[in-house]
């Protein structure tokens, strides 16, 4: 066999060959990454891939495509015995094999005190395909299949400082968490991977990948241990797939019905991408057939695509810290409405008609059924990704909104709407994401959004149109340039953090707050800071402890408050800082306030003349959080 990772080098010129014609599962290709050393530092120069090389004893030819204009585009490998020669762009190599791993990966793996990382899945311990050969599985040895070596570091147990916290994470506390890891390393592309294994998130999923809008992305992943617990085979089983998932997508790999919206464009695999067998599917989503036929088919592999964006990916598209999910910019066509549409659900978009400079957009996204009852699942804000948003910016340039945080989820739980149920709604700030500020130009915008139902639907909705309007008065310029810094739209996608990389937007927002207090704008400021008082706050330390820090339900108090009285902020965004008040005022002992702001969060809703089906679901809502916060203080 000679297929596997060569390197060597000619003068200043160092060759990373990946040959891969032989052995298990050859993709039939060859590819490499050339870099230039000049003294003690090495820096990337490109890289290319053959794609369809002419095999023949001794020698492999074929041209190749390369992320820079070389001097020549053939490339030769000539195996003589233990000697290989390539010649590559121009000039020739003695390389030497290194290993028949195509590329090599360091693991990082810590989890928190009272977590049980997972360990291995023997393949055979329930029905599968025919034909797959019963193994024992774990990350490390399912990635080595693939080609990709992955060595594990010694992993670390975080302890928890304080007792009675609940443990569960959001966005802030793990956005945090990457920071304070990857701090230590510098802002450098490296074949390095941290792998979080936390007690739970605050939103029930299994997993996410840490991809926040820095220079550096997709170095680390999340997986949550109360979702996935189990000694059962199918628990081991769901464990191996929710791990191997998450560090796929730090390897640049989408879900396997997004694919299209990679750069550049990738063909959908069946039923739309529904029907891979893959890591990177979602079981329950799996056609035909769903969980059961998904696990009766799955060989416990990625697919010949993902194989080859894994071993023979451009370096930057692949290595962690390099490009941007998606494999590089986020420019898109704007979705288009399908030719036929017989799902019987309808898509639609609401927004302000227009907004200051600096304003924080934010989206109401409803879904709904046409003519007769439909069944689908509820993942419809676009952080699940089971719906896109397309922003036409008014240069007209089309980006897709990508959020920070990758949220995986493992069930789709079936959403009846009916006529008790005409219409689930979600609200979705799309000011911010992977990609920086979407609207921070005066003009025109036009957005749309595409959700993928139960069966593959694709619905798209009709335009929603926006304004963003040119800054009148002096307060105005000044505060949108507070609004807009780069930190201040992480704050605004985190709801609030504590991390110290954040400092200069919380103090941005503490001045429009001091300063500005009056603005319009001032309300936003106060809605981030108070959400982020109210609730308890997790921080890894430097010595790799956790450390929680307690609410602060006076603060909370404080700004959520006049964020309650004030009348700018959409809908669903003031149920959530009227929930978030009651609970703050619970927590100072106070449970008769708290109640009052239910009943306050029930009369204001009733007073905007909302729908009698949507005001019957506030009302139970605000019931729940009576009874929530009374058990909480019993």
């Amino acid at each position: 066999m000679i297929s596997g990772l060569y390197q060597g080098q000619d003068g200043d010129s160092r060759l990373a060959l990946r040959i891969d014609v032989d052995g298990a599962r050859p993709m039939g290709r060859v590819s490499g990454d050339l870099f230039t050393v000049a003294g003690a530092t090495t820096s990337y120069v490109g890289s290319f891939v053959v794609h369809a090389p002419a095999v023949r004893a001794g020698l492999i030819q074929g041209r190749g495509d390369f992320t820079f204009a070389a001097p020549a585009r053939d490339v030769s490998i000539t195996i003589t015995g233990d000697a290989v020669t390539a010649a590559v762009a121009g000039r020739t190599y003695q390389v030497s094999f290194v290993s028949p791993h195509f590329r090599s990966v360091l693991l990082e793996q810590d989890s928190v005190v009272g977590t049980a990382p997972f360990v291995a899945y023997r393949t055979g311990s329930l029905p599968g395909p025919a034909g797959s050969p019963d193994r024992e599985l774990n990350v490390v040895s399912a990635y080595a299949e693939a080609g990709i070596e992955l060595t594990l570091a010694e992993p670390g147990v975080i302890p928890v400082e304080g007792s009675g916290t609940d443990l569960a994470w959001d966005d802030a506390e793990l956005h945090h968490a990457m920071t304070r890891h990857f701090g230590a390393f510098g802002d450098a592309v490296a074949w390095r991977l941290w792998l979080l294994v936390a007690s739970k998130h605050v939103g029930g999923y299994r997993g996410i990948m840490f991809d926040y809008n820095d220079a550096h992305q997709r170095q680390g992943a999340a997986v949550f241990y109360d979702a996935i617990k189990g000694d059962t085979p199918q628990a081991q089983r769901a464990q191996l797939r929710t791990y191997v998932h998450e560090l796929g997508h730090a390897f640049n790999l989408l879900h396997s019905w997004q694919k299209n919206l990679a750069t550049p464009p990738q063909p959908l695999g069946p039923h739309g991408g529904f029907g891979d067998l893959s890591w990177m599917n979602y079981v329950q989503n799996y056609q035909p057939g769903g969980e059961p036929g998904y696990w009766a088919a799955f060989p416990f592999q990625f697919t010949d695509a993902e194989l080859i964006h894994l071993r023979h990916g451009f370096y930057r598209d692949v290595a962690m810290g390099a490009n941007a999910f998606g494999t590089g910019a986020a420019e898109i066509d704007p979705f288009e409405q399908p030719v036929e549409d017989h799902s019987g659900l309808r898509l639609e978009l609401r927004a302000k008609d227009s907004y200051e400079l600096g304003e924080p957009v934010v989206l109401e996204l409803k879904l709904a059924y046409v003519d007769e009852p439909r069944t689908t699942h509820g993942h419809l804000h676009p952080d699940t990704e089971f719906t896109q948003v397309s922003i036409t910016q008014p240069g007209g340039r089309t980006v897709l909104y990508r959020p920070m945080m990758r949220h995986c989820v493992d069930t789709s739980p079936e959403i009846r709407l009916d006529p008790g149920n005409p219409a689930i709604y979600r609200s979705a700030y799309i000011g911010h994401g992977r990609d920086g500020h979407y609207f921070q130009l005066p003009g025109e915008y036009q957005i749309r959004a595409q959700y993928v139902a139960a069966d593959g639907s694709r619905i798209v909705s009709p335009v929603c149109p926006i304004r963003v309007r040119f800054p009148v008065s002096r307060d105005d310029h000044l505060v949108a340039e507070l609004m807009l810094g780069e930190d201040q739209g992480k704050l605004f996608s985190l709801m609030g953090s504590d991390s110290p990389a954040l400092r200069a937007g919380n103090e941005a927002l503490d001045e429009v707050i001091g300063r500005y207090g009056d603005h319009p704008l001032a309300v936003y400021a106060r809605l981030v800071k108070g959400l982020n008082a109210e609730r308890e706050f997790k921080e890894l330390t430097a010595g790799n402890r956790l450390r929680v820090r307690p609410p602060d339900p006076k603060q909370g108090i404080e700004h959520l408050t006049a964020v309650a009285r004030d009348a700018g902020i959409d809908n669903i965004t003031l149920n959530l800082a009227m929930r978030r008040l009651a609970r703050a005022e619970a927590r100072q002992g106070d449970i008769v306030r708290a109640n009052a702001v239910m009943d306050k969060m029930v009369a204001t809703f009733e007073a905007k003349g909302v729908n009698e089906i949507v005001l019957g679901q506030i009302r139970r809502q605000a019931e729940l959080t009576k009874s929530a916060l009374s058990a909480e203080l019993s």
